[in-house]
C-alpha cells in the first residue's frame, strides 16, 4: 500500500486572490433611490478555512526548514523533469539561471513561490540554488529555492531585502575620498556579517587620493579586532595582487556605498567583465548608481564574486537593539561584566562597556557607532 504524502498547511500573502469588483454599482445605487435595498459589499476577509480569500493553503509533499534567511517552505518537485541551477541575477520578473553544464536560461518564478507568506521583498535572489522546469531551449520556471546560507540582507520598507545568498566572504569596499569614508556604514556591514556568520574583509579604495598615513589609526582599530584590511587603488593598481589572492576560489559578495569603486576594482581584477563605471558627483561627493542589480560573476582564477548595487543607507535586518553589542567584537568581552543583566551600555552606572571606553580599551568612535546603531539611526 502506497504511503500517504505529507501535507503542510502554509501561509500565503493576503492578496493572493483578488476579489472581483462588481460592475453594476451605479445601477444598484439608482435602484436604491426607488426604494430597493442595496446589498452591503463584503468588507471582511476570512483568515482561516477554505474561503475565496483564505490566507492558508494545504501543500502535499512540502516541508518546512530553517535557513539563514528564516523559515522556508520547500514545495514538492518532480526531479525527473526539473533541473538544478544557480541564479546569476534577477531582473524584474526574470531570473537568469546557470545550469551545471554552463548554459543559461531566462526563468520566471512559479506563482506558488511568489504568493507564499514571507517577510522577503523577493523570493529569488542572486546566488540562490534552485530547481527549475525547462521550457523550450532558453527559458524555464523556477519551482523551488533550496535552503540558503551566507545571506546578506537589509531592511527595506519594513521587509527583508535579500541582496545575495550562499556566499562565504563579504568584501566591504569603502573609499578614502570621493566619496568620503563612512565608518558607521562600515560598522553596519560588519554587524550584518557577524549576524550572518560570513567572514568580512575591509577594502579601502582610492588611497591614491590621500596620504595613506592618515588611514593608519582606522586601519589599526579594525586590524586589532581581527579583520583583514586592504588598501587599494584601482587607478594605480595598488593592492590588486593581494585582493586577487583573497578572492581566488571563494564566493565573495562585494558591497559598499555608491561610488567607492567596486566595479572599477573588479574590472582591474577581471578585465573581461567590462562593468559600467561612472564618476562621483563633484557637488555632493555621492556616487551615481551604475550597478542596478546584484550579479554573480565567475572569476578565471576560480570562484565567484557578486557585484552588488551601491547603497547610501544600510538598515539592519532582524537585529534588535539588545543584540547589537554582541555583534561588536570589541564590546562583546565586556557585556557580561556589567552590573545589570539588561544593561544597554548607554546611561547605566556602573557599566563595564562604558568603563572600557573611558580606559581606552575600546575605541571611542566605535562606541559612538554602537550608540547610533542601537538607537536605530540611519547611516
Amino acid at each position: 500500500m502506497a504511503s500517504k504524502k505529507k501535507k503542510l498547511r502554509a501561509d500565503f500573502r493576503k492578496n493572493r486572490s483578488v476579489r472581483v469588483r462588481e460592475k453594476d454599482l451605479t445601477q444598484s445605487f439608482d435602484a436604491d433611490a426607488e426604494g430597493n435595498k442595496i446589498q452591503d459589499a463584503q468588507t471582511r476577509q476570512s483568515v482561516s478555512g477554505k474561503g475565496e480569500l483564505t490566507r492558508k493553503r494545504t501543500l502535499a509533499g512540502a516541508e518546512v526548514v530553517e535557513d539563514d534567511s528564516g523559515r522556508v517552505v520547500l514545495p514538492a518537485i518532480d526531479t525527473s523533469i526539473c533541473r538544478r541551477g544557480r541564479v546569476l541575477r534577477v531582473q524584474g520578473l526574470v531570473s537568469v539561471v546557470r545550469e551545471t553544464d554552463g548554459t543559461e536560461r531566462q526563468c520566471a518564478t512559479r506563482r506558488l513561490l511568489k504568493t507564499l507568506g514571507t517577510d522577503q521583498r523577493h523570493v529569488v535572489a542572486a546566488g540562490d540554488e534552485v530547481w527549475f522546469r525547462p521550457e523550450g531551449d532558453t527559458e524555464g520556471i523556477i519551482e523551488r529555492v533550496e535552503p540558503r546560507h551566507g545571506v546578506l540582507s537589509r531592511t527595506s520598507r519594513g521587509r527583508q531585502h535579500v541582496l545575495v545568498t550562499n556566499v562565504d566572504q563579504l568584501l566591504i569596499v569603502s573609499s578614502a575620498a570621493q566619496p568620503r569614508l563612512k565608518p558607521n556604514l562600515l560598522d553596519r556591514y560588519l554587524v550584518t556579517a557577524e549576524r550572518a556568520g560570513i567572514e568580512a574583509v575591509i577594502c579601502i579604495n582610492k588611497v591614491d587620493l590621500v596620504d595613506p598615513a592618515d588611514l593608519q589609526p582606522l586601519v589599526g582599530v579594525y586590524s586589532q579586532l581581527g579583520y583583514r584590511v586592504l588598501l587599494t587603488s584601482a587607478i594605480e593598481g595598488w593592492g590588486m595582487e593581494a585582493l586577487r589572492e583573497l578572492l581566488e576560489g571563494r564566493e565573495t559578495a562585494v558591497t559598499g556605498q555608491s561610488g567607492v569603486g567596486k566595479s572599477s576594482l573588479l574590472n582591474v581584477l577581471e578585465p573581461g567583465l567590462k562593468l559600467r563605471v561612472q564618476s562621483v558627483s563633484g557637488e555632493t561627493e555621492k556616487g551615481r548608481h551604475t550597478t542596478t542589480t546584484a550579479e554573480l560573476l565567475p572569476l578565471s582564477t576560480g570562484g565567484y564574486v557578486v557585484d552588488t548595487p551601491g547603497i547610501r543607507q544600510f538598515q539592519l535586518w532582524d537585529v534588535v537593539p539588545e543584540e547589537v553589542a554582541g555583534f561588536y567584537r570589541d564590546l562583546r568581552p565586556y557585556v557580561s561584566h556589567c552590573r545589570f543583566s539588561d544593561c544597554t551600555h548607554t546611561h547605566e552606572e556602573p557599566c563595564a562597556v562604558k568603563d572600557a571606553v573611558a580606559d581606552g580599551y575600546v575605541d571611542v568612535r566605535r562606541y559612538e557607532s554602537y550608540l547610533q546603531i542601537r538607537a536605530g539611526d540611519d547611516a
